[in-house]
């Protein structure tokens, strides 16, 4: 959960992404802030009770959610730009960390059903067609950038839990270790076999749409001997998504961050590099 980029400074050259990648693997201490914590982000599909075919409007959700904010385990309420709901806990130890969002959970779940709304944990919207409800200019970038049809879905239709940990003292070894897990937990808490009231065919219709996604950014990290370097590799290679301009967040298409592949015709962006590599770069498996 720490990291060289978590102040929001620039990295604005390749030797700064490879430093980056490095500083990830460096062994964490036993406490600090390099400590072995835990974080989750939760994101949730919400419905209104009387009718799950109808979109709940953000405003809505804010009006329901107003009484119990801020949260009692102090995680911080957030919305997808489908309107889906995302509480992100904060850094701590395991039992700490479940203990905070399960209170937090309840909190909202009790304020939602006061409002006739109720907070689903599936994968894939299955009743519902993707609509989007935030024109912020990142996610008008982004929408652009990843197109139909599983762009939408991914943004206004989906909705997963995110775990985030520290690497620890073993960081090589952990990070190894997560890219074998992914496939396993993907498979056990996959719940999302249908789209629009029909089956999908598969059954993580999350993963069916992550999958057709952008691979330069969401397939899994290929294993190298030293993990750093395959970490830096990816994120140079990865195509830009968006940059940090908040009149026109887009990028050209081809541009990577990357030096030796940046589109020969691509404008510079207002600070003069594209944004951070690593903040949209989703490896190994969403579950």
């Amino acid at each position: 959960m720490s990291g060289p980029a978590a102040d929001g400074a620039l990295i604005r050259s390749q030797g700064q992404v490879e430093a980056f990648a490095r500083e990830c693997f460096r062994p964490a201490g036993e406490s600090g802030p390099g400590a072995d914590r835990v974080g989750a982000e939760l994101e949730f599909l919400v419905f209104d009770r009387a009718d799950p075919a109808r979109q709940v409007p953000i405003a809505r959700l804010a009006e329901a959610l107003r009484p119990v904010t801020p949260l009692p385990g102090g995680s911080r309420i957030t919305f997808e730009p489908g309107g889906q709901l995302e509480l992100s806990g904060r850094a701590a130890s395991l039992p700490g960390s479940l203990a905070a969002l399960a209170g937090d959970v309840a909190a909202v779940r009790a304020a939602l059903d006061g409002a006739g709304l109720v907070l689903a944990g599936i994968g894939l919207d299955p009743v519902r067609p993707a609509r989007r409800q935030l024109r912020l200019p990142r996610y008008e970038a982004m929408a652009a950038y990843l197109a139909p049809p599983y762009g939408p879905l991914m943004m206004c239709s989906t909705a997963s839990i995110q775990v985030n940990l520290d690497l620890g003292g073993h960081p090589a070894e952990r990070w190894r270790r997560a890219h074998l897990l992914g496939p396993v937990l993907m498979a056990a808490f996959s719940n999302s076999p249908l789209r629009e009231g029909r089956p999908s065919g598969w059954m993580s219709g999350r993963q069916q749409v992550w999958a057709h996604l952008d691979p330069t950014r969401t397939s899994p990290v290929p294993a190298t001997a030293d993990p750093s370097e395959g970490w830096a590799a990816y994120l140079l290679a990865a195509r830009v998504m968006l940059r940090r301009d908040p009149a026109d967040a887009s990028a050209p298409p081809t541009l990577t961050a990357s030096p030796t592949s940046r589109c020969p015709t691509a404008p510079p962006s207002p600070t003069g590099s594209p944004t951070r590599p690593a903040t949209a770069v989703r490896p190994p498996w969403p579950t």
